[in-house]
């Protein structure tokens, strides 16, 4: 099921950006080597909405820059309950398979790396998450983000099934 939650990204929201890799590569030419950056950065103002982007250049200044600007055109909106996800949620992108699961209050951010950046970054504070397969930090932010953008909120739920709330939780 296909959940379109894109946000158009207006000027009064506030988005914090994060770094999550950088990557050089090196050309080999004739005339030597040639050095350029990827950078992939995390964007999110920390209630729900969340984005990611890949900027290429050879700095790495630019390159981030470029990646921050490519994340503000690829914004979704995740919903965040009490500062944790819905339900359990997995997803994969390429080899990597992430898992979501909702913690109590307390618990903290129990995610590695590119994962944890993604939970931080849409404002979540209490999660247990686990990824499996590929360490790529590419695919783990894309895996990460299609999981969160899957989730749905019992308001959702009950909109789209046209019941009540109680109707949702008691079946």
């Amino acid at each position: 099921m296909a959940v379109n939650n894109r946000v158009k990204v207006a000027n009064d929201v506030e988005l914090k950006d994060r770094l999550v890799a950088i990557n050089r590569v090196t050309k080999v030419t004739k005339g030597g080597r040639t050095f350029s950056f990827s950078a992939i950065v995390v964007v999110g103002n920390e209630n729900g909405i969340i984005g990611y982007g890949l900027g290429k250049a050879s700095e790495v200044t630019a390159a981030i820059s470029k990646g921050i600007e490519a994340a503000k055109k690829n914004l979704v909106r995740v919903p965040v309950l009490k500062g944790t996800v819905p339900h359990e949620q997995a997803a994969r992108f390429g080899g990597a398979e992430v898992f979501i699961k909702p913690a109590s209050h307390g618990t903290g951010v129990v995610a590695g790396g590119a994962m944890r950046a993604v939970l931080e970054s849409v404002g979540i504070t209490d999660v247990l998450a686990k990824s499996k397969g590929s360490s790529n930090p590419h695919n783990l932010v894309k895996a990460t983000i299609a999981a969160l953008s899957e989730m749905r909120d019992a308001r959702t739920v009950a909109q789209n099934r046209g019941v009540s709330m109680s109707k949702v939780f008691n079946g």
